[in-house]
């Protein structure tokens, strides 16, 4: 096992060296978001994540966002395993989310992804933990032609992203994941249990309460379009 360990370790050091060299540098990562946002008249985010938003989506997709280098190391070690079995062996961060929407289409292809954690490294390197999630805020996709959280706020609740309560903030970020599996209007069932996940995670990461979790996910998310 310590053999097979080192071995993985040796490994993914040389892919990331490899891709490193191969791979575009990640200066222009907010103006790809801004193009993003203008080709699909997205509005930015500004100043601060709101609190409930950035707490939602770190406890839900990457609850290690602060501690890691754009890469979790559990994943990473489970990488190249994962790359030889076709599919994605470990969670992916935030870094390597947004990195395969800005620099790979969204392509998730075993070369995508490995090309994706080498991103998520120069993006960690380049830009600031407050930049990288506006970036990924700015850049996702919530369904109904809502590019960005901005815009997804005002479409699905008629609200500026920083005025959502609880309930709405766990909805909109549960559909990050696959927003027409989770789109409330089409599959409210669906976008509840999802909504039940997010609620979960933040009371294991110790945001929320269960006692309050469980008042949240009572709470009418107010939607005001379906």
């Amino acid at each position: 096992m310590r053999r097979l360990g080192v071995t993985v370790v040796a490994l993914a050091a040389l892919v990331l060296g490899a891709g490193w060299v191969t791979t575009p540098g990640v200066d222009d990562a907010r103006s790809r978001v801004d193009a993003r946002l203008a080709a699909y008249a997205g509005t930015p985010v500004e100043a601060e994540v709101p609190p409930r938003i950035a707490a939602a989506l770190l406890a839900t997709e990457d609850a290690h966002f602060a501690d890691h280098i754009g890469i979790d190391w559990r994943g990473a070690l489970r990488a190249p395993l994962g790359l030889v079995r076709g599919r994605d062996a470990g969670g992916s961060t935030l870094h390597q989310q947004l990195a395969r929407v800005l620099y790979e289409d969204g392509v998730t292809d075993p070369l995508a992804k490995a090309r994706a954690v080498v991103l998520a490294v120069k993006i960690d390197r380049g830009w600031s933990n407050l930049d990288i999630l506006r970036m990924y805020l700015d850049a996702a996709y919530f369904g109904h032609g809502f590019y960005g959280v901005g815009a997804a706020a005002q479409g699905y609740f008629g609200l500026p992203p920083a005025e959502l309560d609880w309930s709405q903030a766990t909805l909109l970020v549960g559909l990050v994941q696959a927003p027409s599996a989770f789109d409330p209007f089409v599959h409210p069932e669906r976008a509840e249990a999802r909504q039940a996940h997010v609620l979960d995670r933040l009371v294991d990461v110790g945001t929320l309460a269960r006692a309050d979790a469980d008042a949240i996910a009572a709470t009418s998310w107010r939607l005001v379009e379906g």
